[in-house]
């Protein structure tokens, strides 16, 4: 995939600061690494309370995580945009996430007028090794 460039102005910290701006309860932490106009790649802390027994990050956690990077790549390709909302978004498991930190790199398919389609890949210490692929849209507003 090509390499476009970000919206002018959508950096990783510009998105940190708009989500903290926006979503004040949101993660604590800076959590978009990357953006790009057709990527972002999105990091969090694991907090003890998300930990399954076993040791694994529970499910809701990835997700919310695929979903905020999702978010972010979405940043990228239109700009700093709060009501670019979640349409759909399916989640599947592969291997137990175990560690300290989760990412997420979100590749973006298609950006049109009004929806935004894009795939997920959720991993903690090796990127080649997932623990969950994701699929979803977007919607921006009119």
């Amino acid at each position: 995939m090509a390499n476009i460039p970000a919206v002018d102005g959508v950096t990783p910290n510009s998105v940190n600061a708009f989500v903290r701006d926006v979503w004040p309860l949101g993660p604590a932490t800076d959590s978009c690494i990357e953006v790009s106009g057709r990527h972002a790649v999105g990091r969090i802390l694991v907090d003890p309370a998300t930990i399954r027994p076993g040791g694994f990050v529970s499910g809701p956690t990835q997700f919310a995580l695929a979903d905020m990077t999702l978010w972010f790549a979405s940043f990228g390709a239109i700009g700093l945009e709060a009501m670019a909302l979640t349409s759909e978004l399916s989640i599947r498991f592969v291997r137990p996430a175990i560690g300290s930190e989760l990412w997420a790199r979100a590749d973006l398919q298609s950006v049109g007028s009004r929806n935004i389609v894009g795939s997920v890949t959720i991993w903690t210490d090796d990127e080649t090794k997932p623990s969950a692929v994701c699929q979803g849209t977007y919607v921006t507003p009119r």
